[in-house]
């Protein structure tokens, strides 16, 4: 089993992951003044796509309103 796999079965794993993805997030957008906030979302999806960590983007739930 490689370590993408392993990753792919740590929820843990996968959640921080998550956080940090959506912090890197926030971050591009503040500082970009969110002039990128499409390519910047599109990008964090292909990424988390690649490493099996898949989630719903319409809604987004797990994003405070307003970022």
């Amino acid at each position: 089993m490689g370590i993408l796999d392993r990753f792919r079965h740590n929820k843990a794993a996968q959640d921080k992951a998550k956080d940090m993805s959506d912090a890197a997030e926030r971050k591009v957008n503040e500082r970009t003044g969110n002039k990128y906030e499409g390519q910047v979302d599109e990008a964090q999806q292909r990424m988390e796509g690649s490493l099996g960590m898949d989630r719903e983007r319409p809604d987004r739930p797990d994003r405070p309103e307003g970022q």
